[in-house]
């Protein structure tokens, strides 16, 4: 059992909001780390909306949960069930004590719209991520492992690399062909995964939606349209562009990277390590790792933005905390990295504090004054100094 670092955060909000709200894609580990949680806790119930047996206790949803209100009620799956929303928004008003209700919610734009609409004030969110670093380091091997297996832990946790393979594969066509139509969207499973696939192959790239649409033979505002179904389902994320009064042609578009790079990497067809590091795109692959290891692991209160100009100026991850403090990180898949003029230029440009420079080596030493390169498992560490000023 690896311990998640949202526990203790889950268990706060437990202590001071009557609802919390636990999102996350379809298994990440939701539904163990609830009933881990429940064991600081003297009584709880736990109901899965999946389960015939769990459905008939909700027949009447207003009395059952009435009988059951001096406990911890955990609802599992709570997307496929939106009438009880109503129902809870009432009985907190009636009984505000905080811990009441933790509801599980995987892969659902439904979840958070029907939730935050009905439970506006009474329910704080949780997104519970796939395993990152931080949770797995005293694992061997573990920053290898979770870069090429993922962070779902029934694939980061397989020792056989096949079975891993086969376990993403697996998930893979069990979204496409279940969760999807769960949904209410009437796509192609083949559709999506032929899109799927593109985005996996113009991972850490610009989006550009003509292109891909023209590939795929549909419009632009379809290309879009799916984009947004696996960014709102947790599998891709669109990392905005940092805009400012800044003389410049900025680039407009968001970058676009898969989540987690086990599906990355299945989308691929890379199966092993030696396939991962000859592959034209391991660069891309590392980028998009650690620049989703450090969202992972950084405060809401964090702004993510990569900058870009038209003359080529760039850096791979800005992290701004209040007006003019940013830190810039730069992510390089060499051992001895080297960063280009227009990174110097773009710094200076956003005025940051720091700068570092994350490298699949253990070693940290410094560039300059400002900019070091550090190691993946460190640089934490160094972005909390970002919200401590």
């Amino acid at each position: 059992m690896l311990k998640r670092d949202l526990q203790n955060k889950i268990v706060d909000s437990l202590n001071n909001y009557p609802v919390i709200g636990l999102i996350g894609s379809r298994q990440a580990g939701k539904t163990t780390l609830a009933k881990e949680i429940s064991g600081n806790f003297s009584d709880t119930v736990y109901i899965d909306l999946e389960l015939p047996s769990d459905l008939i206790k909700i027949q009447n949803a207003e009395f059952y949960l009435k009988e059951n209100s001096d406990k911890l009620i955990i609802i599992d799956e709570v997307q496929h069930e939106q009438k009880l929303f109503p129902i809870i928004r009432a009985l907190v008003d009636q009984d505000r004590r905080s811990g009441r209700f933790l509801l599980l919610g995987s892969a659902s734009p439904d979840f958070m719209r029907f939730s935050s609409e009905t439970l506006a004030g009474r329910i704080i969110y949780h997104e519970l991520t796939p395993l990152n670093i931080f949770e797995v380091k005293e694992e061997k091997n573990s920053i290898r492992n979770l870069w090429l297996k993922g962070g779902y832990p029934l694939s980061f946790l397989s020792k056989d690399p096949v079975k891993s393979f086969e376990w993403r594969e697996s998930f893979i066509k069990t979204y496409l062909e279940r969760d999807i139509p769960q949904l209410g969207l009437r796509i192609p499973a083949i559709q999506l995964r032929r899109f799927w696939t593109m985005v996996a192959h113009n991972h850490g790239k610009l989006w550009n939606a003509s292109q891909i649409a023209s590939s795929l033979g549909v419009t632009a505002p379809t290309v879009k349209h799916y984009l947004d179904i696996l960014t709102d389902t947790f599998l891709v994320r669109q990392l905005a562009p940092f805009f400012e009064n800044v003389k410049k042609r900025l680039v407009k578009s968001p970058k676009i990277y898969l989540r987690d790079s086990g599906l990355l990497h299945t989308l691929l067809n890379i199966r092993n390590t030696d396939d991962l590091l000859s592959h034209p795109g391991v660069g891309s692959s590392w980028e998009g790792f650690v620049i989703e290891q450090i969202l992972n692991s950084t405060e809401e209160s964090i702004q993510p933005y990569f900058y870009r100009t038209g003359s080529g100026n760039e850096i791979d991850l800005i992290l701004e905390s209040g007006r003019n403090n940013r830190m810039a990180i730069e992510v390089k898949h060499s051992l001895s990295p080297e960063l280009t003029k227009g990174f110097w230029i773009a710094f200076e440009e956003l005025k940051c504090k720091k700068g570092y420079v994350v490298y699949p080596g253990d070693d940290e030493f410094p560039i300059n004054e400002k900019v070091r390169v550090v190691s993946l498992t460190k640089i934490k560490n160094e972005i909390s100094s970002l919200t401590s000023k």
